[in-house]
């Protein structure tokens, strides 16, 4: 299974960058234009097609994620998702596997804080089997003792080795603990250790019939099909799965006004290089007010987006005393999310000197904004970047995937880039100046051993 860290890294870019509309035609009227319709049982569904390889990208995404999981039971949608792959009443533990395998194709799956998805990539007459497989586990999995004391051992040990062995990732946690006072993304998608350790099959049974319901999924098909022939094979395979419990609405703890700005230190020996991030909490695409979320996605851009940024051309560049210096904002989140600057030294460098040449560049923008010119061609970065999605299916599947997942639509992404072309200079210059604060901020800090206490 592909790990939430690693997924993240390639797909909030994908997010962040390629909220386009639809794939533009090709040699057919209907190529690219995305439908979506809604099964009997409430199953979402959302094709786009792309004709122009006999390829299909398939995913199932559950409106479900860490940040939903019951207090005390952290880990239990990323540990569900291993479950997944056991037996069923109809098939044997690693037969869809081997399946997808036989045929040349490829299939995984992952969890992050406000969703779960599973995912195939195979030739389009593979479909239905792929649908078949995927409606099966959906309610028919094989929950005894064994399978989940064996799963169970499986996601200890990717603890272990993923966080607990890794001195960025246990930073990460604890940046996350304490930057997020109230809200569940301070938990860890893959759950805390004491909490994993006593899950049981009673907590996944409970978790299942729940939330791996049609009514709580979103199914998306890119690649060479037709709409009409998927929901054909939908209403064949998902449509007669029965309609589960309705759901109350996803409402989560809210996280408190912040006034004070907070340190996380970790001293490693294996650290050879330190860095440093400053994150602040900042409204997503689903929480903010019209032309935010886009003003912090290109403040992102023009700030530490790439190689022409602020922080790059500054630090890197012109200074030379960072081996890296970036920003980010993750936007496609259901509730508040946080908007990221990190750096790390080159050479002789302090990590004091690049921490302090990177809140200047961010002083600036909230104080003297950007340039006009600045302004369009991270528009231009923005909306042409559809061109590159458009060769992927995969990101095309994600970006609807993860858009609908967190209560946006169709339309939201079709309209996109419309809204990004609107949004001013003064309304980045504002944003920034409005969450900003580096007194309402959290910075972590990665140390080698002998820079303790410096």
């Amino acid at each position: 299974m592909t790990s939430q860290a690693e997924w993240l890294r390639g797909t909030l870019l994908a997010l962040a960058l390629v909220m386009t509309g639809p794939v533009l035609a090709d040699n057919k009227p209907e190529d690219g234009k995305v439908t979506n319709f809604l099964l009997d049982n409430g199953m979402e569904v959302v094709v786009i097609p792309d004709h122009r390889a006999p390829i299909v990208t398939h995913m199932v995404w559950y409106k479900i994620g860490s940040a939903d999981e019951p207090p005390g039971k952290s880990g239990i949608a990323h540990f569900f998702e291993h479950l997944m792959f056991k037996a069923t009443t109809n098939h044997a533990a690693g037969a869809f596997d081997r399946v997808v395998s036989a045929i040349g194709g490829s299939n995984n799956a992952f969890t992050s804080y406000d969703y779960t998805a599973f995912y195939e990539t195979v030739v389009p007459q593979a479909l239905e089997q792929m649908m078949d497989f995927e409606a099966d586990r959906m309610r028919n999995l094989i929950l005894n003792d064994d399978v989940i004391a064996t799963e169970r051992d499986v996601i200890l040990e990717e603890r272990r080795s993923r966080i607990d062995s890794n001195p960025q990732a246990v930073l990460g946690e604890e940046v996350d603990a304490t930057l997020w006072q109230n809200q569940p993304y301070r938990i860890p998608v893959i759950g805390w250790m004491q909490e994993m350790e006593k899950l049981n099959r009673a907590d996944a049974k409970a978790f299942y019939d729940k939330y791996y319901t049609p009514n709580n999924a979103v199914l998306v098909v890119a690649g060479d099909v037709e709409p009409k022939v998927v929901k054909a094979l939908a209403e064949r395979t998902y449509g007669k799965i029965a309609r589960g419990p309705d759901l109350p609405p996803r409402i989560r703890p809210v996280e408190p006004e912040q006034n004070t700005r907070r340190t996380v230190t970790l001293t490693d020996a294996r650290v050879s290089v330190p860095n440093f991030s400053t994150q602040w909490v900042v409204p997503s695409y689903h929480t903010a007010k019209p032309g935010e979320a886009e003003a912090l996605d290109l403040l992102a851009e023009i700030l530490g987006g790439g190689s022409r940024s602020r922080l790059h051309q500054q630090l890197v560049v012109k200074q030379g005393i960072a081996a890296e210096a970036g920003a980010f904002f993750q936007g496609t989140m259901l509730d508040a999310t946080n908007f990221t600057v990190y750096g790390a030294p080159r050479g002789d460098a302090k990590l004091a000197d690049v921490q302090a040449a990177i809140e200047v560049e961010v002083a600036r923008i909230a104080k003297d904004g950007v340039t006009s010119g600045e302004l369009e061609k991270a528009k231009d970065r923005f909306v042409r970047s559809m061109i590159f999605a458009r060769d992927k299916q995969d990101s095309m599947a994600n970006i609807y995937g993860a858009t609908l997942a967190t209560g946006g639509s169709v339309r939201d992404v079709e309209e996109w880039p419309g809204r990004i072309r609107k949004v001013t200079a003064d309304e980045v210059r504002d944003i920034a100046a409005r969450y900003l604060n580096l007194n309402h901020s959290t910075s972590g800090y990665l140390l080698p051993q002998t820079q303790a206490g410096n």
